[in-house]
């Protein structure tokens, strides 16, 4: 029994050129800084929900930071996502 070739010929192209755009954005993205003082910040932030508002501007910051273990007595991974947001509009 023959195997047909068009169903999987585009599965295959499709993933190939998905893996194609990723392999060149990933060669053009620049390399970006660590700057210590947003490292800082991030640390400082407490963890959950937090937002201020002022006049001009509105703040939010967020942080969660979970340990997971793969087993009782596995190893484990601990994520700790942390999230600054300044949304500022003007009338110009």
């Amino acid at each position: 029994m023959a195997l047909p070739l068009a169903p999987i010929a585009g599965v295959a192209l499709r993933y190939g050129a998905i893996a194609l755009a990723t392999y060149a954005i990933t060669r053009s993205a620049a390399v970006a800084r660590r700057d210590q003082r947003a490292e800082d910040a991030m640390d400082e932030t407490g963890e959950g929900l937090f937002w201020r508002k002022d006049a001009e501007q509105m703040n939010a910051s967020g942080r969660m930071k979970r340990t997971f273990r793969f087993g009782t007595g596995g190893p484990g991974i601990e994520i700790d996502a942390t999230a600054l947001t300044r949304i500022r509009v003007r009338r110009v």
